[in-house]
């Protein structure tokens, strides 16, 4: 099955305009794009380092089948968000992992 790339983008921007309603949006922040494993044994090691090899820092939930890719300080706009969880996403979908949203943080 292929990766529906404008149902992704979409539902991206859709979150990022529903928060921009609901709170104050930093210009910067820390973006933490989530993926699940669709694998109960994933190549938890070959996801990461295609991860880090893009620039992103990772965390692994193994018991909920989770790596969180961090990247960032980046503007804070949809496309800048798009263009990061993209880049994210086509480093593990060959490891069977699926994005599954982002959230942020600032420094502040």
């Amino acid at each position: 099955m292929s990766h529906d790339w404008k149902a992704q983008r979409a539902e991206t921007f859709e979150t990022f305009a529903e928060m921009a309603g609901e709170v104050s949006l930093p210009k910067s922040a820390v973006v933490y794009y989530q993926f699940y494993a669709e694998n109960i044994d994933p190549d938890w090691a070959a996801v990461e380092k295609a991860l880090k090899a893009k620039g992103f820092k990772t965390e692994r939930d193994e018991e909920e089948g989770l790596i969180v890719a961090s990247i960032g300080p980046i503007p804070v706009t949809p496309d800048s968000i798009w263009e990061q969880e993209k880049i994210a996403t086509e480093a593990v979908l060959d490891a069977e992992f699926f994005p599954d949203g982002w959230e942020m943080t600032t420094e502040e």
